[in-house]
Protein backbone atom coordinates (compact mmCIF):
# COMPACT_ATOMS: atom_id res chain seq x y z
CA UNK A 1 0.00 0.00 0.00
CA UNK A 2 2.85 2.37 0.83
CA UNK A 3 4.44 1.73 -2.55
CA UNK A 4 1.17 2.37 -4.41
CA UNK A 5 0.53 5.56 -2.48
CA UNK A 6 4.02 6.89 -3.14
CA UNK A 7 3.75 6.14 -6.85
CA UNK A 8 0.34 7.81 -7.04
CA UNK A 9 1.66 10.91 -5.29
CA UNK A 10 4.55 11.15 -7.74
CA UNK A 11 2.09 10.90 -10.62
CA UNK A 12 -0.14 13.54 -9.04
CA UNK A 13 2.87 15.82 -8.71
CA UNK A 14 3.53 15.38 -12.41
CA UNK A 15 -0.11 16.11 -13.27
CA UNK A 16 -0.06 19.26 -11.14
CA UNK A 17 2.63 20.86 -13.30
CA UNK A 18 0.13 22.89 -15.31
CA UNK A 19 -1.48 24.36 -12.19
CA UNK A 20 1.74 24.87 -10.28
CA UNK A 21 3.45 27.02 -12.88
CA UNK A 22 0.53 29.46 -12.71
CA UNK A 23 1.24 30.30 -9.06
CA UNK A 24 4.94 31.13 -8.92
CA UNK A 25 6.06 32.25 -5.49
CA UNK A 26 3.94 33.18 -2.52
CA UNK A 27 0.64 34.72 -3.60
CA UNK A 28 -0.03 36.57 -0.31
CA UNK A 29 2.04 39.81 -0.22
CA UNK A 30 1.85 40.06 3.58
CA UNK A 31 3.02 36.48 4.02
CA UNK A 32 5.81 37.08 1.55
CA UNK A 33 7.08 40.07 3.52
CA UNK A 34 6.90 38.12 6.79
CA UNK A 35 8.89 35.34 5.17
CA UNK A 36 11.58 37.73 3.98
CA UNK A 37 11.92 39.19 7.46
CA UNK A 38 12.01 35.76 9.10
CA UNK A 39 14.66 34.48 6.72
CA UNK A 40 16.76 37.62 7.12
CA UNK A 41 16.63 37.14 10.88
CA UNK A 42 17.66 33.49 10.59
CA UNK A 43 20.57 34.37 8.33
CA UNK A 44 21.79 37.14 10.61
CA UNK A 45 21.81 34.66 13.51
CA UNK A 46 24.14 32.20 11.76
CA UNK A 47 27.47 31.60 13.44
CA UNK A 48 30.37 33.13 11.50
CA UNK A 49 33.05 31.10 9.80
CA UNK A 50 36.16 30.46 11.87
CA UNK A 51 39.48 31.31 10.22
CA UNK A 52 41.58 28.20 9.83
CA UNK A 53 38.77 25.86 10.90
CA UNK A 54 36.70 24.00 8.28
CA UNK A 55 33.03 24.35 9.21
CA UNK A 56 29.90 22.61 7.97
CA UNK A 57 26.94 24.80 7.06
CA UNK A 58 23.61 23.04 6.61
CA UNK A 59 20.41 23.89 4.74
CA UNK A 60 17.43 21.56 5.03
CA UNK A 61 14.42 21.80 2.73
CA UNK A 62 11.16 20.00 3.54
CA UNK A 63 9.15 20.68 0.43
CA UNK A 64 5.59 19.38 0.78
CA UNK A 65 3.23 20.50 3.54
CA UNK A 66 0.65 17.82 2.75
CA UNK A 67 2.72 15.07 4.41
CA UNK A 68 4.47 15.23 7.78
CA UNK A 69 7.25 12.89 6.64
CA UNK A 70 9.17 15.70 4.91
CA UNK A 71 8.87 18.01 7.93
CA UNK A 72 9.98 15.15 10.20
CA UNK A 73 13.20 14.54 8.29
CA UNK A 74 14.09 18.21 7.97
CA UNK A 75 13.50 18.87 11.66
CA UNK A 76 15.61 15.84 12.54
CA UNK A 77 18.38 17.06 10.23
CA UNK A 78 18.59 20.20 12.36
CA UNK A 79 18.77 18.18 15.58
CA UNK A 80 21.33 15.71 14.22
CA UNK A 81 23.65 18.27 12.66
CA UNK A 82 23.52 20.45 15.76
CA UNK A 83 24.01 17.67 18.29
CA UNK A 84 26.33 15.25 16.51
CA UNK A 85 28.03 17.05 13.61
CA UNK A 86 29.26 20.21 15.29
CA UNK A 87 27.05 22.53 13.24
CA UNK A 88 25.38 24.41 16.09
CA UNK A 89 24.45 27.86 14.86
CA UNK A 90 25.14 26.88 11.25
CA UNK A 91 21.89 25.08 10.39
CA UNK A 92 19.00 26.69 8.51
CA UNK A 93 15.80 24.83 7.67
CA UNK A 94 13.01 25.74 5.24
CA UNK A 95 9.87 23.73 5.97
CA UNK A 96 6.49 23.69 4.28
CA UNK A 97 4.15 22.68 7.09
CA UNK A 98 1.26 24.31 8.92
CA UNK A 99 3.42 24.49 12.05
CA UNK A 100 5.82 26.79 10.21
CA UNK A 101 3.10 29.45 10.11
CA UNK A 102 2.19 29.27 13.77
CA UNK A 103 3.39 26.79 16.37
CA UNK A 104 7.03 26.47 15.27
CA UNK A 105 7.67 29.47 12.98
CA UNK A 106 10.05 28.62 10.15
CA UNK A 107 10.87 30.07 6.74
CA UNK A 108 8.89 28.19 4.12
CA UNK A 109 10.48 26.02 1.46
CA UNK A 110 9.97 28.29 -1.53
CA UNK A 111 12.36 28.75 -4.42
CA UNK A 112 12.73 32.41 -3.45
CA UNK A 113 13.64 31.48 0.13
CA UNK A 114 16.04 28.78 -1.03
CA UNK A 115 17.88 31.23 -3.27
CA UNK A 116 18.06 33.79 -0.46
CA UNK A 117 19.19 31.19 2.08
CA UNK A 118 21.99 29.96 -0.15
CA UNK A 119 23.05 33.50 -0.99
CA UNK A 120 23.17 34.44 2.68
CA UNK A 121 25.14 31.36 3.66
CA UNK A 122 27.46 31.90 0.71
CA UNK A 123 28.37 35.32 2.16
CA UNK A 124 29.00 33.79 5.58
CA UNK A 125 31.09 30.77 4.58
CA UNK A 126 34.76 30.65 3.76
CA UNK A 127 34.58 29.39 0.15
CA UNK A 128 37.94 27.68 0.40
CA UNK A 129 37.59 25.65 3.57
CA UNK A 130 33.91 25.44 4.57
CA UNK A 131 31.40 22.90 3.24
CA UNK A 132 27.67 23.18 2.56
CA UNK A 133 25.32 20.26 3.19
CA UNK A 134 22.04 20.82 1.34
CA UNK A 135 19.41 18.20 2.20
CA UNK A 136 16.14 18.29 0.24
CA UNK A 137 13.21 15.95 0.89
CA UNK A 138 9.95 16.12 -1.08
CA UNK A 139 8.14 14.61 -4.05
CA UNK A 140 9.85 14.49 -7.44
CA UNK A 141 8.40 14.18 -10.93
CA UNK A 142 9.49 11.95 -13.83
CA UNK A 143 10.52 15.18 -15.59
CA UNK A 144 13.18 15.65 -12.87
CA UNK A 145 11.59 18.50 -10.99
CA UNK A 146 11.09 18.85 -7.25
CA UNK A 147 7.54 19.57 -6.20
CA UNK A 148 7.23 22.20 -3.44
CA UNK A 149 3.89 23.26 -2.06
CA UNK A 150 2.15 24.91 0.86
CA UNK A 151 -1.52 24.99 -0.19
CA UNK A 152 -3.16 27.40 -0.69
CA UNK A 153 -0.24 29.81 -0.38
CA UNK A 154 2.34 28.30 -2.65
CA UNK A 155 2.85 25.83 -5.50
CA UNK A 156 6.01 25.50 -7.56
CA UNK A 157 8.58 23.23 -9.15
CA UNK A 158 12.36 23.36 -8.82
CA UNK A 159 14.31 21.98 -11.75
CA UNK A 160 18.01 21.01 -11.86
CA UNK A 161 19.09 24.16 -13.69
CA UNK A 162 17.40 26.43 -11.15
CA UNK A 163 19.06 24.60 -8.27
CA UNK A 164 22.47 24.71 -9.94
CA UNK A 165 22.07 28.43 -10.66
CA UNK A 166 21.11 29.15 -7.04
CA UNK A 167 24.24 27.38 -5.80
CA UNK A 168 26.51 29.03 -8.36
CA UNK A 169 25.07 32.49 -7.77
CA UNK A 170 25.64 32.06 -4.03
CA UNK A 171 29.34 31.44 -4.62
CA UNK A 172 29.29 28.19 -2.62
CA UNK A 173 32.15 26.00 -3.81
CA UNK A 174 32.28 22.91 -1.59
CA UNK A 175 28.93 21.15 -1.77
CA UNK A 176 27.27 18.02 -0.43
CA UNK A 177 23.89 17.81 -2.14
CA UNK A 178 21.40 15.23 -0.90
CA UNK A 179 18.06 14.90 -2.68
CA UNK A 180 15.49 12.50 -1.29
CA UNK A 181 12.74 12.36 -3.90
CA UNK A 182 11.37 10.15 -6.64
CA UNK A 183 13.44 10.32 -9.85
CA UNK A 184 16.05 12.45 -8.04
CA UNK A 185 18.90 10.82 -9.96
CA UNK A 186 17.85 13.09 -12.81
CA UNK A 187 19.49 16.00 -10.96
CA UNK A 188 22.99 14.51 -11.03
CA UNK A 189 24.12 15.58 -14.49
CA UNK A 190 23.19 19.24 -13.95
CA UNK A 191 24.64 19.50 -10.44
CA UNK A 192 27.89 17.57 -10.66
CA UNK A 193 31.32 19.19 -10.66
CA UNK A 194 34.69 18.45 -9.09
CA UNK A 195 33.77 20.23 -5.84
CA UNK A 196 30.46 18.45 -5.27
CA UNK A 197 29.28 15.23 -3.64
CA UNK A 198 25.78 14.27 -4.78
CA UNK A 199 23.57 11.66 -3.12
CA UNK A 200 20.09 10.88 -4.42
CA UNK A 201 17.39 8.55 -3.15
CA UNK A 202 16.72 7.06 -6.56
CA UNK A 203 17.85 6.60 -10.14
CA UNK A 204 16.68 9.11 -12.74
CA UNK A 205 13.90 6.76 -13.91
CA UNK A 206 12.90 5.19 -10.57
CA UNK A 207 10.65 6.27 -7.71
CA UNK A 208 11.82 6.10 -4.12
CA UNK A 209 9.66 4.93 -1.23
CA UNK A 210 8.43 5.77 2.23
CA UNK A 211 6.25 8.84 1.77
CA UNK A 212 2.61 8.91 2.84
CA UNK A 213 0.53 9.77 5.89
CA UNK A 214 1.31 6.42 7.52
CA UNK A 215 5.08 6.97 7.42
CA UNK A 216 7.39 8.85 9.79
CA UNK A 217 10.39 8.86 7.43
CA UNK A 218 11.16 7.87 3.85
CA UNK A 219 13.25 4.78 3.16
CA UNK A 220 16.23 6.92 2.21
CA UNK A 221 15.76 9.38 5.04
CA UNK A 222 15.64 6.61 7.60
CA UNK A 223 18.53 4.60 6.16
CA UNK A 224 20.96 7.47 5.50
CA UNK A 225 19.97 10.33 7.79
CA UNK A 226 18.50 8.60 10.82
CA UNK A 227 20.45 5.34 10.94
CA UNK A 228 23.75 5.50 9.04
CA UNK A 229 24.76 9.02 10.12
CA UNK A 230 24.42 7.89 13.72
CA UNK A 231 26.97 5.18 12.96
CA UNK A 232 29.50 7.27 11.03
CA UNK A 233 30.17 10.91 10.22
CA UNK A 234 31.39 9.99 6.73
CA UNK A 235 28.67 10.97 4.24
CA UNK A 236 29.92 8.54 1.59
CA UNK A 237 30.24 5.58 3.96
CA UNK A 238 26.77 6.35 5.31
CA UNK A 239 25.43 6.32 1.76
CA UNK A 240 26.91 2.89 1.05
CA UNK A 241 25.37 1.53 4.25
CA UNK A 242 22.03 3.12 3.45
CA UNK A 243 22.08 1.85 -0.13
CA UNK A 244 22.49 -1.73 1.09
CA UNK A 245 19.73 -1.42 3.68
CA UNK A 246 17.32 0.18 1.24
CA UNK A 247 17.93 -2.57 -1.31
CA UNK A 248 17.31 -5.24 1.33
CA UNK A 249 14.11 -3.55 2.46
CA UNK A 250 12.79 -3.09 -1.06
CA UNK A 251 13.58 -6.70 -1.91
CA UNK A 252 11.85 -7.96 1.23
CA UNK A 253 8.74 -5.93 0.41
CA UNK A 254 8.72 -6.80 -3.28
CA UNK A 255 9.42 -3.28 -4.52
CA UNK A 256 11.26 -2.44 -7.71
CA UNK A 257 14.72 -1.17 -6.65
CA UNK A 258 14.96 2.61 -6.36
CA UNK A 259 18.73 2.47 -7.03
CA UNK A 260 20.09 5.43 -5.02
CA UNK A 261 22.85 7.32 -6.84
CA UNK A 262 26.17 8.83 -5.82
CA UNK A 263 28.48 11.19 -7.70
CA UNK A 264 31.80 12.19 -6.13
CA UNK A 265 33.76 15.18 -7.42
CA UNK A 266 37.52 14.68 -7.18
CA UNK A 267 38.09 17.86 -5.15
CA UNK A 268 35.33 17.46 -2.57
CA UNK A 269 36.76 14.49 -0.67
CA UNK A 270 39.87 16.39 0.55
CA UNK A 271 37.60 19.19 1.81
CA UNK A 272 35.40 16.69 3.65
CA UNK A 273 38.43 14.96 5.10
CA UNK A 274 39.78 18.28 6.39
CA UNK A 275 36.44 19.01 8.04
CA UNK A 276 36.19 15.51 9.54
CA UNK A 277 39.74 15.62 10.89
CA UNK A 278 38.81 18.34 13.38
CA UNK A 279 35.26 17.15 14.10
CA UNK A 280 34.55 15.71 17.54
CA UNK A 281 31.31 13.80 16.92
CA UNK A 282 28.54 14.15 19.45
CA UNK A 283 26.52 11.19 20.74
CA UNK A 284 23.90 9.40 18.70
CA UNK A 285 20.71 11.39 18.29
CA UNK A 286 17.35 9.68 18.69
CA UNK A 287 14.74 10.25 16.01
CA UNK A 288 11.49 11.60 17.41
CA UNK A 289 8.43 12.70 15.50
CA UNK A 290 7.23 16.22 16.38
CA UNK A 291 4.01 16.18 18.37
CA UNK A 292 0.81 16.98 16.45
CA UNK A 293 -0.11 20.63 16.32
CA UNK A 294 -2.50 21.81 19.00
CA UNK A 295 -4.42 25.05 19.27
CA UNK A 296 -2.86 26.55 16.15
CA UNK A 297 -4.84 28.82 13.88
CA UNK A 298 -4.77 26.19 11.15
CA UNK A 299 -6.00 23.49 13.53
CA UNK A 300 -8.74 25.75 14.87
CA UNK A 301 -9.87 26.62 11.35
CA UNK A 302 -9.96 22.93 10.43
CA UNK A 303 -11.98 22.09 13.55
CA UNK A 304 -14.45 24.89 12.84
CA UNK A 305 -14.89 23.70 9.28
CA UNK A 306 -15.53 20.13 10.43
CA UNK A 307 -18.05 21.38 13.00
CA UNK A 308 -19.89 23.44 10.37
CA UNK A 309 -19.98 20.49 7.98
CA UNK A 310 -21.39 18.25 10.70
CA UNK A 311 -24.04 20.83 11.58
CA UNK A 312 -24.95 21.20 7.92
CA UNK A 313 -25.38 17.46 7.51
CA UNK A 314 -27.57 17.22 10.62
CA UNK A 315 -30.00 19.71 9.06
CA UNK A 316 -30.48 17.59 5.95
Amino acid sequence: MTRLRCLLLCVLAMLCVTDSVVAKGLTDPALRERQRAMLASALSALAPQRPGVPDLYVVGVGGDSTEDVFRNETAYLDTLMTGRFGARGRVLTLINHEDSLDRVPKPLATLENLRAALAGIGKTMDPEQDVLLLFMTMHGTPQHQLFVQMPPSYFDLIDPRELRAALDDAGIRNRVLVISACYSGGFVSALKNENTLILTASHRNRPSFGCGADSDATYFGRAWLIEALNETTDFVAAFETAKTRIAEREDAEGFRPSRPQIEIGKQILPRLQAWQSQLVPGPKVAFTVPAPAQNTAATAEKATKQKDEKASKSKK
